[in-house]
């Protein structure tokens, strides 16, 4: 960090002794207030219910400037990196600064390859679970008991530990998903298979079988490897903050990721593709295109308790550059499908041309997030809407890993401990029973 010589005088209206606080610069963003020493010098905490305007930590991974609709992972624009490099690219980019040169490339995705199979005991595990159980309740115990299946990698504390676990994670979460997938609806788990790439390999264990060879379409082979890129990051969000928080208490890497799951199953996190996608099912329901003027009435009735989701983003406050990108995946998924006029697509493009055109939405920034095209894209190619934030999780994994080791890393780092403005009873003593 750097110091800047301006610093932040903070006063007090019943005429207390003004308190300097140091200014840091960032490379980018806004500059921030060093509060640490508040407590100490004034008795006082700092209250900011959802940390909106609270920096939490220093990172160089990943920036979003919400106004302008920018993100880039670690300098680069998301754009550039998803139309040049594919996802292992983008993982070798997140975990270690830099984008591989061909041989690194090479050496990158062999490792992660070689690493794909999960322990067979892990099937066994699966049998636990209910087949009707949700995708997102078996990833977050079969995430959980990696730690039980490769204790040679669970030392935080170890940098050879969190790159082995690294690796094994980003290796072994479509395996998972895969694993969870082919439990609920009955069929043989398929084995990955080395030559195929990390999208495809994962397209194969989902939809083949043993019953007859299963050819990856390069089309949804990229759409995929698309969506894994452009999910893999998203700055110091609801489930990267709880994996820095677990891993701040020094817990296992398995373990810190298994609670980044948890966050991410959340529907105002994780779970907005498949909120948007159930969202359209209601409407066709309801009556299909003919009634979305009827359902846009309602979401603009403050009274009604009905949301426009897939729009709008708590951080972009213009077109999210991640839906840019994957909008034009959808179009080119929905053609090598033949769906264009499939009546959900359809529904969902014309709800997209209200939206963009609507004085409502547009004055509100209420743009197509990239949840909305996403959840679009993952139902055409196949993958059932529970599945949706698993598959989401699997592309975030190494974003929450980047940034555990990142934080642990940190010379500064300390056990998160979030204070609180406490409004409960005052001190009071306990009555005997026949007198309370």
């Amino acid at each position: 960090m750097k110091a800047s010589e301006t610093k932040a005088t903070l006063s007090f209206s019943n005429g207390g002794q003004n308190v300097e606080l140091p200014i840091y610069k960032g490379t980018m963003g806004p500059d921030v207030i060093d509060i640490r020493k508040l407590y100490a010098q004034t008795g006082m905490f700092t209250y900011d219910p959802g940390f909106m305007s609270t920096a939490s930590c220093e990172s160089a991974i990943t920036y979003i400037d919400g106004d302008k609709g920018e993100l880039l992972y670690r300098g680069y624009p998301i754009e550039q990196l998803a139309t040049n490099c594919d996802f292992l690219e983008t993982c070798h980019l997140l975990l270690y600064g830099e984008l591989p040169n061909a041989d690194q490339k090479v050496g990158f995705t062999k490792l992660v390859t070689n690493h794909t199979m999960v322990n067979e005991q892990m099937q066994f595990f699966l049998r636990g679970f209910r087949r009707d159980a949700h995708p997102m309740a078996i990833m977050t115990g079969l995430v959980g008991a990696l730690s039980a299946f490769y204790h040679d990698s669970t030392d935080i504390n170890n940098p050879k530990h969190r790159e082995i676990a690294a690796i094994r994670l980003i290796a072994k979460m479509p395996t998972l998903v895969a694993m969870a997938y082919k439990y609920t609806v009955g069929q043989p788990y398929m084995y990955p298979k080395n030559e195929l790439s990390y999208a495809g390999n994962f397209l194969h264990m989902m939809f083949a079988t043993p019953c007859e060879e299963y050819k990856v379409s390069p089309v949804l082979e990229r759409a995929l490897d698309r969506i894994f890129i452009l999910h893999a990051d998203h700055e110091q969000n609801a489930s990267t903050s709880t994996v820095r928080l677990c891993g701040s208490s020094g817990t296992n890497p398995f373990a810190a990721i298994a609670a980044g799951v948890a966050c991410l199953w959340g529907p105002a996190h994780g779970g907005a593709n498949e909120a948007a996608l159930n969202m359209l099912y209601d409407i066709q329901k309801a009556g299909g295109v003919e009634k979305i003027g009827e359902f846009i009435k309602q979401v603009k009735d403050k009274s009604s308790n009905v949301k426009l989701m897939g729009f709008g983003h708590r951080v972009y406050k213009n077109y999210d550059p991640r839906a840019k990108l994957m909008q034009e995946t959808c179009k080119e998924v929905l053609g090598e499908l033949g769906l264009e006029n499939d009546p959900l697509f359809k529904l969902a493009m014309a709800l997209e041309k209200i939206a963009l055109e609507d004085e409502y939405f547009v004055s509100r920034k209420l743009y197509p997030n990239v949840d909305f095209y996403s959840g679009i894209v993952q139902r055409a190619i196949g993958i059932p809407v529970p599945l949706f934030t698993a598959i989401f999780a699997l592309a975030r994994t190494v974003g929450w890993i980047a940034q555990l080791n990142e934080m642990i890393g940190d010379p500064e780092y300390k056990i998160g401990r979030p204070r609180q403005l406490f409004e409960g009873s005052a001190k009071r003593d306990v009555q005997p029973i026949a007198q309370r």
